[in-house]
């Protein structure tokens, strides 16, 4: 399937599949209960839901001042490389968190966090570089869906690997610090095409002041928004639905664990969740060629909408096997949608924006996601905290898919 892409379509491709292992082996699934194992229980979702957000705004500050760095030409590819070493260092670096060392393990992960999120700055950006603006929605599509697949490989070893500790002779800790150097590895190894073969085909001129004139640029693109207006507001409505979308994949797993979802069935499901993600992330982007991105993005928004009001019920069943049988539900719902919003955004966003402003505008794109992504995970967090419930923090995600749709709903892209 991947031979239909060119060779630079394809390489930009791959690194989804990459860098997809990160986000499910230590955003999603067994970081997050690793570290519930070597956390102290009253403070395990709040200081979760804090560490989220702390590296999100570091993401959010650096972004738009890096991107406008990188349209120079032959700079985008340096700050991507600098941020991919960052993020794979501090991943394997996971191997040294022994037991009780909660703290060390935040640090090591906020870091693994700004290498990720600031690698995918600059990776979203190339988008405008390796392909069309027709081919745009099923290329950034092909990434995600590829992406989920690629994922499930180290994520059924690490699985494996785990389960399975005392039969390869490991202690269970020891094995789960294993499949954190196996992530790095996996993202390092695949992220080789990208790094040999994709290019800066748009950018500007070089300037003898480069730093001073990034910010006077940045200055004028602050102060002239209004010229890319449906952009802007494009932008703004993705400031709120991606917001639940990234507290919802971030959450998900702390709130199952304090359900009592058992960790191993947890873990099934996640790896359920990559599978079924593949061929829905591809068929949104089928779909955007018929309806149009837009209309795809409103239909992923009610379906997250259902979930949340629906996960607002679960803690009251007082079944376990209710509530795994109804957190399957919801994790498929999740999967179909995802892959789908996350690549729709980004490929509509490519094609609202000056291409040789790639890069900067794609940092106010990740300042805007990460800045949202500070909201969500705090407000669950902080409400879990305060009131002791977890429901209330999930039902107040709601708000955020409906202001983003009233917002995408005004915002009116005609090329997308």
């Amino acid at each position: 399937m991947l031979g239909a892409f060119k060779r630079e379509e394809r390489s930009w491709i791959l690194y989804d599949w990459a860098n997809s292992a990160y986000s499910i082996i230590i955003t999603t699934a067994i970081f997050p209960i690793f570290y519930e194992s070597i956390t102290p229980e009253e403070i395990y979702v709040s200081t979760w839901g804090y560490a989220n957000s702390l590296a999100s705004l570091a993401v959010a500050v650096m972004a738009p001042i890096l991107g406008t760095l990188a349209d120079y030409w032959g700079r985008k590819k340096r700050f991507f490389l600098l941020f991919f070493a960052v993020g794979v260092l501090t991943t394997t670096s996971l191997i040294l968190v022994g037991e009780g060392q909660w703290l060390l393990a935040l640090i090591l992960y906020v870091g693994s966090v700004i290498g990720f999120s600031g690698a995918n700055v600059f990776y979203d950006s190339f988008l405008v570089d390796v392909t069309s603006e027709e081919r745009m929605d099923w290329v950034s599509a092909s990434g995600f869906g590829w992406g989920y697949i690629g994922s499930t490989l180290p994520f059924m070893a690490s699985m494996i690997l785990i389960i399975n500790a005392d039969g390869f002779g490991l202690a269970t800790g020891t094995a789960v610090r294993l499949a954190f150097v196996l992530t790095g590895a996996w993202w390092l190894v695949f992220s080789i095409p990208m790094i040999r073969n994709v290019r800066q085909s748009y950018g500007i001129d070089p300037s003898p002041t480069p730093v001073a004139d990034s910010f006077r640029r940045l200055a004028r693109t602050v102060a002239d928004i209004r010229r890319y207006r449906e952009a802007f507001l494009f932008l703004v409505a993705y400031f709120f639905y991606i917001d639940g979308v990234d507290t919802i994949i971030k959450m998900a797993t702390p709130i199952a664990l304090r359900m009592g979802i058992d960790s191993n069935m947890l873990l099934v499901i996640l790896l359920a969740i990559q599978i079924v993600a593949f061929p829905f992330a591809l068929l949104y982007g089928r779909l955007a060629r018929v309806v149009g991105a837009r209309r795809m993005l409103f239909v992923g928004i009610g379906i997250y909408v259902t979930v949340v009001f629906v996960a607002y019920f679960l803690p009251t069943f007082e079944s376990l096997r209710t509530r795994t049988v109804m957190f399957w539900v919801l994790s498929m719902m999740v999967a179909s949608s995802q892959g789908g919003i996350q690549a729709l955004s980004r490929s509509m966003f490519g094609k609202l924006i000056p291409k040789d402003k790639s890069a900067e505008f794609f940092g106010f794109y990740n300042i805007f996601g990460k800045f949202a992504a500070i909201m969500g995970p705090f407000m669950v967090g902080f409400f879990a905290q305060i009131t002791g419930s977890d429901r209330v923090g999930i039902l107040s995600i709601l708000i955020l898919f409906a202001v983003g749709g009233i917002v995408l709903r005004i915002a009116r892209p005609g090329k997308a």
